[in-house]
């Protein structure tokens, strides 16, 4: 029987050493976080956008907040 990976749905995001999860940095580019969430990530924005712009831009608190809150 094949074992779930401790890191499933985190979004390819890991855990630090206290059990807390990674999050994204804000220089993180739209263009790598296409490669992760698909082109349909913010598609009106330019691939070489910081995450912490992206944010700022849309008043969103975090990724995962833009991402449930996109639509």
């Amino acid at each position: 029987m094949a074992r779930k990976s401790p890191n499933s749905g985190l979004d390819g995001r890991s855990r630090d050493k206290d059990g807390e999860i990674r999050h994204k940095n804000g220089n993180t580019r739209v263009d790598t976080l296409r490669e992760i969430y698909g082109d349909g990530f913010a598609p009106n924005v330019r691939g070489d956008m910081h995450l912490d712009t992206l944010l700022d831009r849309t008043g969103a608190r975090s990724l995962s907040d833009f991402i449930k809150n996109k639509g």
